[in-house]
């Protein structure tokens, strides 16, 4: 089967040990998490982690459900990138005198990044786009030597109209309030 790129999106109470219990999931099956990271979601109360991971078809499905037999998962869903709006944040950091180099300010301006922080010594520059921009950014930037670099994980939302746990959770509660009519 063919591999791709899959964003696994997981909504949970927020309880300590969790990550790991997922992380562990990835680990038994030999898949490598490319990016992570979680934050409260749109609903109150739930988190909302946001994994992508490059696998087949098959090893995703059973990935799912591997993640939604955990207790503190409330749901968990996969989406391919064509049902996603998504990005990343990417921060440089390179040295002021660079800065002052022309080339430098025309490449930052060509990426459509921005200037956070100008200091004596260092000045860093913050970029938000796919993977391959901040990559290309820093492969520009290295040029003129990169002293720091990170990327964030990738945040990811579905071009659903509702989120996707919302439709789940009335669903779930249309059922309980049918099973207490009938008992």
């Amino acid at each position: 089967m063919e591999k791709k790129l899959y964003t696994i999106t997981i909504f949970s109470e927020n309880t300590p040990g969790l990550l790991n219990q997922i992380t562990i999931i990835f680990t038994r099956r030999q898949l490598n998490i490319e990016t992570l990271s979680v934050s409260p979601s749109s609903i109150k109360g739930v988190h909302k982690y946001t994994i992508s991971v490059c696998c087949d078809a098959d090893m995703i499905e059973k990935v799912i459900k591997q993640i939604e037999k955990r207790i503190d998962v409330i749901r968990a869903f996969y989406n391919t990138d064509d049902e996603l709006v998504y990005q990343e944040i990417a921060l440089y950091k390179v040295s002021t005198e660079a800065l002052l180099d022309g080339n430098l300010e025309a490449i930052i301006r060509k990426h459509n990044a921005r200037i956070l922080e100008v200091d004596r010594v260092y000045t860093i520059i913050e970029k938000t786009g796919h993977t391959e921009e901040t990559k290309q950014l820093f492969d520009e930037l290295n040029e003129f030597n990169v002293l720091q670099f990170v990327r964030s994980g990738r945040i990811a939302i579905t071009k659903s109209p509702i989120e996707r746990l919302t439709d789940y959770i009335a669903k779930r509660e249309s059922r309980r309030k049918e099973l207490e009519e009938k008992a």
